[in-house]
């Protein structure tokens, strides 16, 4: 028999983690479907689903069987071998999107990574070395490896780290005009989340994704979607760029795509896929039997007509009662986002206090997320149970009561 396990509590945290994280002051131990519980058996609606990461809820069984099928068989081979599940998952991939090649990483921040670097070298290899700069959104988010982080527009993350890596403008996003005033010949990439996660919860204008596809032909620029957020059944569609009908030339994919095991992935064309030759960028875990096995799986769960259109139908559910909440206690402005990527803004009295209306929500037994201060953010499982849905929004309801009311 093995040992017994030591007590664990919050306050460990403080002792043996790095402080760059503040986690809530309970530790949950087990989930099922939409339901987490912890330490003391209390239940909660999850509404947060690990950050847009829990695609099909806690315990899914068809994950569950795939993760546990492929540890039976084989853990990890590095990438001096290929592997079953990895290139099934990659076949997958290529037949639902705009992709014909796939690169596996272990995050969004390394898919980004991949998907920049791709840029900068196709760039470099077709058009020479002065093509390098990098045209991103202010208030974006791409990960935080010191690339991706100083891509990202958002000087919270980036400052304080030595030098800025070079070639990299910021520019305000569903704006058109200002992409055609920073645009140029050396623009080799412009990256875009079609949604904006992490800043708000923003959906692109239909006309500026189009524009910014035409911008970039014309200047010979890389289109490069970062759909890590967004992408892989969030909005109800596989990703959230076929919703508007553009195609970009690099999408970075991670989050939901393992409905929880870590997995990332850049897709691209074979023409651009081209110039990563061998040696030019690798990763040793990326591609990992478990992982593909489990985002393998996900896919096919997910990538079905019955998910995809119940996501769009729950979006509704979701805002109906939120709206309903808007009008009756005045905290929100505004209800936004797609499927279940929903961001509800927060008004003048609660400008910043996002943090506040979580807390307030975890004491009445419901998760939720924030995207930035001002916007409470949800992003629960795809399949989520109507049932948990209406309970975790009672619960919401019970807590923006006592925020408002007192």
């Amino acid at each position: 028999m093995s040992a017994p396990q030591a007590q664990v509590q919050r306050s460990d945290f403080d002792q043996v983690m790095v402080p760059n994280y503040s986690p809530a002051a309970f530790i949950p131990v087990r989930g099922e479907g939409s339901r987490v519980w912890d330490q003391s058996g209390r239940e909660l609606v999850d509404f947060a689903g690990g950050i847009a990461v829990s695609s099909l809820g806690h315990g899914h069984p068809a994950l569950m069987q795939a993760l546990t099928e492929q540890a039976g068989k084989i853990w990890h081979v590095s990438n001096v071998f290929t592997n079953e599940p990895a290139l099934r998952l990659a076949k997958k991939l290529i037949d639902a999107t705009f992709a014909e090649r796939v690169f596996f990483a272990n995050s969004g921040a390394e898919a980004n990574e991949a998907a920049l670097k791709l840029a900068r070298r196709y760039a470099h290899d077709v058009y020479g070395p002065e093509k390098f700069e990098i045209i991103s959104m202010v208030n974006s988010f791409h990960g935080r490896t010191l690339f991706t982080v100083n891509v990202g527009g958002q000087a919270k993350y980036s400052d304080g780290f030595g030098p800025k890596v070079e070639g990299i403008t910021h520019i305000p996003f569903n704006d058109l005009e200002a992409l055609k005033a920073a645009i140029s010949d050396k623009t080799c990439a412009v990256i875009i989340e079609p949604v904006q996660g992490e800043s708000g919860v923003l959906p692109a204008d239909q006309a500026y994704l189009e524009g910014v596809r035409k911008l970039c032909d014309e200047n010979n620029a890389l289109l490069i979607f970062d759909e890590v957020q967004s992408g892989f059944g969030r909005i109800g569609y596989l990703y959230a760029h076929q919703y508007y009908g553009v195609n970009p030339d690099i999408l970075s994919s991670a989050k939901g795509l393992g409905g929880g095991f870590p997995i990332g992935a850049m897709l691209t064309t074979a023409k651009i896929a081209e110039h990563l030759v061998v040696g030019t960028h690798g990763t040793t875990y990326g591609g990992n039997p478990l992982a593909c096995a489990v985002a393998g799986a996900a896919f096919d769960v997910i990538n079905t007509p019955e998910v995809l259109e119940g996501v769009k139908a729950k979006h509704e559910r979701f805002k109906v009662r939120l709206e309903k909440l808007a009008a009756e206690y005045g905290i929100f402005t505004q209800v936004r986002g797609m499927g279940m990527l929903i961001g509800a803004v927060l008004n003048d009295a609660f400008k910043g206090k996002a943090k506040d209306v979580l807390n307030a929500a975890e004491k009445e037994g419901v998760m939720i997320l924030q995207a930035g201060p001002d916007v409470v953010r949800f992003a629960p499982s795809l399949v989520i149970p109507d049932a948990d849905i209406d309970e975790g929004l009672d619960r919401l309801e019970r807590a923006i009561a006592k925020l408002t009311r007192g």
